[in-house]
């Protein structure tokens, strides 16, 4: 009988004393994370984390995490889990009716088309096998830009015009070989591209184009998207005359299938791509309506699956270009939580991108670590937020929100403190 009392007191010892290191552990996790807190590139400026372990839910840590602040690209984040709920496996490229010999096609925000990276022909090679086509366009009163995006920013790569039906990434790649010769992507607008000095890339209302002589890169250069010049370039691509449309057919509409819409989630996080993150939210609202409409796809993901976040952001488009998104720490960390137990890890895991000391990685760049940290970037001016995965050296996954606004320091010493931070969570939980 005593022997069987002292195990049990034994066993009583070893469970408290375990308890006691576990939670002295964390106790000094929190107090180096509050020391990371107290770093001078933080001072005079607004910040917020919230961390909770993704199995058991509990809060490790929080400061702020129930205030509001400017997302920039973190909203990306929520446009993955819109994509998640609303778009099937393989993105909806257009809804087309044949009705009187004639092949009426509507676009559905579909980015892929022709897109300098994607490259997707699926709709392409469909339409050329196609006779009698015409393109209708009226199904979007989408405005060109959103919200609260900065006017100066016309002819900037991340900053293309929103459209029904997208070609080439609604850019223009522009380049010079050594002997000065320009080699322009549609070739369309050759005739309107000049190697010149010039403050701006693009003249503001119309498609001519400039390359600065100096110029070694490539460019990518929006241009101003219309029907005519839609017509256009999808004719010059298929080799066949198209007409516009100004009605579509009362039918009952069939949908043409492309790429896998995983596909465009991880270019689109990889790279913060604004455009495809604001043509994925048009092309979800094509799962809901007849007419394509960033609001309309918003409206309902805040009616329906993130009604239930404790603070209701201030959600306006796609990609987090707009300074009017206004999200907390804890509503990042809620839809990362609806993320990881909705889609599985060895889906989820690759198509977050990994997080280094200075920014997104393509390979892990921490040789005394293994890769620990799949995770989101968000920058705008003065602002600069990660949210995202902490996968510790124990095996425990975090997940975590760590917002930093309105700071005038170099961004770098902010991602550091970030990164530092996420490093001793690795470490020592």
């Amino acid at each position: 009988m005593n022997t069987l009392k002292n195990r049990f007191n034994k066993s009583l010892f070893i469970s408290l004393l375990s308890i006691f290191y576990l939670l002295s552990g964390c106790s000094s996790v929190r107090k180096n994370i509050r020391n990371h807190l107290h770093n001078e590139s933080l001072k005079n400026s607004f910040h917020g984390l919230l961390i909770i372990d993704a199995d058991s839910e509990k809060e490790l840590f929080n400061t702020n995490a129930d205030k509001y602040f400017t997302p920039a690209s973190n909203t990306k984040l929520v446009t993955f889990y819109t994509g998640i709920k609303l778009l099937p496996k393989n993105i909806p490229l257009l809804h087309y009716v044949v009705a009187n010999d004639t092949l009426f096609i509507e676009g559905t925000g579909d980015p892929s088309w022709l897109h300098p990276y994607l490259n997707d022909s699926t709709a392409i090679r469909w339409l050329k096998n196609q006779k009698n086509i015409a393109l209708y366009t009226g199904n979007s009163d989408e405005p060109r830009f959103g919200p609260g995006w900065a006017w100066e920013d016309y002819d900037t790569y991340f900053s293309p015009e929103k459209s029904t039906l997208p070609l080439y990434g609604n850019v223009v790649t522009l380049s010079k070989s050594e002997m000065d010769s320009l080699q322009v992507s549609p070739i369309e607008f050759l005739e309107y591209t000049a190697i010149k000095e010039s403050a701006f890339k693009r003249e503001e209302y119309q498609n001519r184009f400039y390359i600065d002589p100096e110029e070694q890169d490539t460019l990518e250069v929006p241009f101003i998207v219309n029907d005519s010049l839609t017509k256009l370039l999808l004719e010059s691509v298929l080799q066949q005359k198209i007409t516009l449309s100004d009605h579509f057919p009362d039918q009952p509409k069939q949908t043409l299938f492309g790429m896998e819409t995983d596909s465009i989630y991880k270019y689109m996080l990889f790279k913060s791509d604004n455009f495809l993150a604001e043509q994925l939210l048009m092309a979800a609202s094509s799962t809901l309506s007849d007419t394509l409409s960033t609001k309309r796809a918003i409206d309902y993901m805040l009616e329906n699956d993130l009604s239930d976040l404790e603070q209701p952001p201030r959600w306006v488009d796609g990609s987090g270009l707009s300074r009017y998104n206004l999200f907390t720490p804890r509503s990042f960390v809620q839809i990362l939580q609806k993320l990881h137990q909705e889609v599985p890890e060895e889906r989820l895991f690759v198509l977050m991108p990994m997080w280094g000391s200075s920014n997104t990685v393509a390979k892990w760049d921490d040789s005394e670590t293994e890769p620990f940290l799949f995770a989101k970037s968000g920058s705008v001016g003065n602002n600069y937020n990660l949210s995202g995965y902490v996968r510790t050296k124990s095996g425990k996954l975090l997940i975590f929100s760590f917002m930093n606004n309105h700071f005038r320091t170099p961004s770098l010493e902010i991602k550091q403190t970030i990164y530092a931070t996420l490093k001793e969570l690795y470490q020592r939980y």
